[in-house]
């Protein structure tokens, strides 16, 4: 009887997590049918969900109309840049905080933290001006520098929970053994965290693609990624849907592809340190 029980629970959290995960899905499946279909169509009511007639259509408007290359290329600058330069900051930041931490080591940790809470836009106009007056609006560096201070708190906080569950002895005997402190963080920390340091990357990454309120207040033409490629299929004519879609179908794509041969990696460094 209990194996019954176990067994009708087993499948119900099952099907439970399949819906939510389809539940999820289900946007991103509707944005990618729609960019097949034409604009009256894309708008119908009722919508069609498989029976209508496809197209291509949009994809080449949207390739004649934009060089998605230019934007894709600006995205992959920013989200790599913004990350290997946080990682840059993050990793001895963590290091100091998890193996030398002081007496306000959690209210700095707290207070950095919390600078996410604040509203983006409570910290536009000083930001802006300062991007214009030191010549960093739109341009790629000036992103890379926004985004790395924007997610420059997950990053270190992260590295500090994963560090964290690193024995310090280790660290104590490279020291020992006449270990320099570039050493002890290039050769011994570093190579014992790569889950958690490959998973914090992973995820800053997609953070920084995703990342629309800094690049479309920051950027105009020479500096805009993917989130503006997107943006510039709403007018004040309206919103065109099917095109819209096809533009976000091919800004997501990249990041999709990313994360879903990635996902076993980003799981264990989730995890990292949660089985002793």
């Amino acid at each position: 009887m209990a194996r019954e029980v176990s067994k009708g629970r087993k499948a119900a959290v099952t099907a439970l997590a399949w819906g939510i995960g389809l539940l999820i899905f289900f946007p991103i499946l509707w944005t990618v049918l729609t960019s097949f279909k034409t604009e009256a169509e894309a708008i119908a009511s009722p919508p069609s969900f498989l029976f209508f007639d496809w197209t291509l259509e949009n994809y080449e408007t949207v390739n004649e109309r934009s060089d998605y290359l230019v934007h894709f290329w600006n995205s992959v600058v920013i989200a790599l840049g913004s990350t290997l330069v946080g990682l840059l900051v993050a990793v001895p930041a963590a290091w100091s905080m998890a193996f030398v931490p002081g007496k306000r080591t959690k209210d700095v940790l707290m207070w950095m933290l919390s600078t996410k809470m604040m509203p983006a836009v409570g910290v536009l106009v000083p930001i802006y001006l300062l991007a214009r007056d030191t010549g960093l609006l739109d341009t790629k560096l000036g992103l890379v520098i926004v985004l790395t201070l924007v997610n420059l708190p997950i990053i270190v906080w992260m590295l500090y929970t994963y560090f964290k569950e690193i024995p310090g002895e280790i660290l104590e005997a490279a020291r020992m053994d006449g270990a320099s402190l570039s050493s002890e963080i290039l050769y011994v920390l570093t190579p014992m965290a790569v889950p958690g340091i490959a998973s914090t990357l992973l995820l800053n990454v997609i953070l920084a693609w995703n990342e629309s309120f800094w690049t479309l207040n920051l950027t105009a033409a020479n500096a805009a990624p993917l989130t503006a490629f997107i943006a510039s299929y709403s007018s004040p004519e309206g919103l065109f849907y099917a095109k819209l879609s096809a533009a976000s179908t091919m800004a997501i794509a990249p990041i999709l592809i990313l994360g879903w041969f990635s996902q076993k990696q980003l799981v264990r460094g989730l995890t990292f340190g949660a089985v002793k």
